[in-house]
Formats: C-alpha cells, structure tokens, sequence
C-alpha cells in the first residue's frame, strides 16, 4: 500500500502550545498561534502566507504522504516535489497507491488502517484522483466521498483555502484573491436520502448541516488570513466578503451572517462586506478586484471557487490547501485540476498547480523562504512564458494559444532551475 520515497524517516518533536480551544468531541486543542500577531517574511507579489505555525514548530525533515493518485496526478506530483528539492528542503515521502485504479484493482477506496496511517504524518500531497471522463466502472461519487471527503472529515480539513494570482494574459490579469471554503460541512456532509425511490412517487432530500462551531472557525480563519494580507499591501485595507445566500437560505444564511458580524467585530481593522452568491459570480466576472477574501459555505465555495480558476488563468495553475488549523493532524495540499487521462503520459500535463500547491504545503510547514522562492519562479516562469507565445494545457481539450505548448519537464525544469539560481 505504501513505499518509502524519502529514505530513511526522521520524525520531528512539536511541542504543544496552550490548550484553549474545543473540538467536536469536546476535548481541547491546542493553540495553533493563528492570530493578528504573526509575522512573516516578505513575500513575492500576489502571495502572501496564511498559516502560523506555533511556538512549538520545529524545521527540519518532514514526513509527507503522497498519493499520486490517477491519470496525470503522479506526473505533477512528481514535478511538485522536483522544485521542493531544488529549494534544499527535506522531505521524507511515503507513496499511496490510492484512487481509481487501486480501486477497480483491490476493490478498496481508503482502508482504515491506511486512513490511521496518514495521522501520523506532517502533510498529505495529492495528485488527482478519478476514472477517465465518460467511465462507468466506477460508481458515481464513489471517490469523492469515500476518498476525498473521508480525508476532509475524518482528518478535520476544515478550510478549503484557495489563492487565485492572476496569471499575465488571463480575464484577471494583475488581481489576486483568496477564497476561504468552509471544508466539512454543508450540503457535503451526506444529511439526506430518500423515500420510495425508483418509482414515480420518489421523495430525494439533500440537507446544509451548519454548526455555530464549524462557520465560526471558519470565519475566523478567513479574518486572520485578511489581516496577514493587509500587512503585506500598501494600498489596500485588508477586507473579507461573506459569500451566501441569506435572502432564500434564510435558516443557515442567518447563521452565517451572525456569526460573521459577531466575528468581524474582533477585527476592527478589516473591512467586512457581504455578498449574494449569484451576484459574487457576476463581480467576480467583471470586477474581481473588489474581493480580498472571500468566505462562505462548502457548496458556494466549490463554485466560486471553478469560476475564479478560469478567470484568473485556468485550473492549471490553480492550487489548493486542505487545512486543519488546529494542527491535530496533518493537512492535504492538490492542484484543483482532475486526473485528465486523455493527456496522461503524454507530457503536455501542467504541474503549475501542483508546484503552487507543494509552495503552499512549506509555508504551512513553515519553510516561508522556501515558499517564497517557488512562488517568485513560478510568477516569472509564467510570465515569460506568455511572453515567448508558449503555453501550457491540463486537458487533450485545451487550445493552446500556440503550437508549441511547453512539456511537463520543460516547465518543471525552469522553474526548479530558477528556484536553484534564487539560493545562489
């Protein structure tokens, strides 16, 4: 199920920090330091850290689970941790055999020894996951709830947190914004089902499960990350925009605009705005720089989030973080692009997701330079690239701009070279 990629592992002591906050099962967590008095190192444009990492964090070697996954999962993933080593960070990989194929193989999804297995370590890095588009071996939603959101529930991935840079020559172009995604709860979270199915008097519910707990951490997480961006900008007030639908929702969009106002008020320096959803699609269209962070529910933010990977240079460059802020457990970091078959071996795969991806992956690890220093190549990879009339694609669908679109090896080998030159 798992092969050593790292050698040897080297395990790190993390010390605890105050117990001061509740989990679900009512036992106490500890204080992850995610407060206003952070500091960080500076930052390239259009990114800016997000996590904390306590006073008990320690650098060093870290132990990262890697589950590659379908289609061209395993290629970006490799390329990801291609440009992790040319920052000179260590990491000890253990590889996961998990996905579509594993499935149609084993009959297996996520063992639960597999699932203890992953506690233990300091971050997951995922590739993609899922049968070619079209397949019916295997079971609609099979995956994606007995895999992905086993994972965000089980391992308490509460923040869906989503950075959009936009890219030179995309609909977004010199715009950046980060949407914070509520990651285990809402329509998601399975309540629902059904009354005489099959036949023509069929019932289907499908409920929004919505905790003061579960919005209110959430919130909060979004108000941090507003701040650390606010620290890092001179002309910009640091604002975050609650995204839902209060008017119809009436009983979770209430709760959400509560507990919001109630939030907001221990940040009196970030601006606090609200938006329906259906309107926030059509500002994020024709006005994206009115948002700085975006917050809202689990649904809404899976939407938000598709429309602003295409306005702010495609999903191949969009990248993702999975976050357990409370650091009980590890948190999972994938591109948002899927398995794309039809590309898979052929070397036209975009790893710039995966790579932004593994940036984010150190920041919360806590190697900030190192971060640092992929997100400026990618940022000037990118841009000379569109320079030069290159181009990159995920799918065998995409139309380059060009007939000479750069390989999965070109585009990692520049950025990692750039890394490497950043050091010297």
């Amino acid at each position: 199920m798992r092969s050593p990629g790292g050698g040897e592992v080297c395990g790190k002591d993390i010390a605890e920090g105050e117990l001061v906050e509740m989990d679900r099962t009512g036992k106490q967590i500890p204080d992850t330091g995610f407060g206003e008095d952070d500091s960080h190192a500076s930052q390239a444009p259009g990114f800016t850290p997000a996590f904390s990492h306590g006073e008990g964090h320690q650098k060093g070697n870290y132990r990262v689970a890697v589950i590659g996954g379908d289609g061209i999962g395993p290629e970006v993933v490799n390329a990801a941790l291609e440009v992790v080593d040319a920052c000179g960070v260590k990491l000890d990989t253990y590889a996961y055999d998990l996905g579509a194929a594993h499935y149609l193989a084993t009959g297996e999804v996520l063992p639960d020894e597999v699932l203890e297995e992953l506690r233990s370590f300091d971050a997951i890095m995922l590739g993609a996951v899922g049968p070619p588009v079209g397949s019916t071996d295997v079971p609609d939603g099979l995956l994606e709830r007995g895999l992905l959101l086993r994972l965000r529930f089980d391992l308490d991935l509460y923040v869906n947190l989503r950075p959009f840079i936009g890219t030179p020559g995309s609909l977004a172009e010199g715009y950046d914004m980060i949407v914070v995604r509520e990651n285990t709860e809402g329509p998601y979270a399975g309540e629902g089902g059904w009354l005489r199915k099959g036949t023509v008097h069929e019932v289907a519910t499908q409920g929004s499960v919505n905790t003061r707990f579960g919005v209110e951490r959430c919130v909060r997480a979004a108000f941090d990350m507003a701040l650390r961006r606010g620290d890092g900008k001179d002309t910009k007030s640091p604002k975050v925009t609650l995204v839902h639908k209060t008017n119809v929702l009436t009983y979770a969009g209430d709760l959400w605009k509560r507990t919001f106002e109630q939030v907001a008020a221990d940040y009196p320096q970030v601006e606090r705005n609200y938006s329906h959803v259906d309107a926030a699609c059509i500002y994020l269209v024709e006005d994206p720089g009115r948002f700085d962070v975006i917050v809202t529910d689990n649904l809404f933010g899976d939407i938000l989030t598709d429309l602003a990977g295409a306005l702010f240079g495609g999903i191949g460059v969009a990248a993702s973080a999975n976050l357990n802020l409370a650091r009980t457990g590890p948190s999972l970091f994938e591109p948002v692009h899927g398995a794309a078959h039809d590309i898979a071996g052929t070397g036209r795969a975009n790893p710039v997701a995966a790579i932004r991806s593994a940036a984010m992956m150190l920041d919360y690890l806590g190697e900030e330079e190192a971060a640092t220093r992929i997100n400026d190549a990618v940022s000037e990879y990118l841009a000379d690239l569109v320079g030069n009339g290159s181009s990159v694609s995920v799918s065998a669908n995409d139309k380059p701009a060009t007939t000479q679109p750069a390989t999965i090896a070109d585009t990692t080998r520049e950025i990692a070279g750039r890394v490497k030159s950043q050091s010297q």
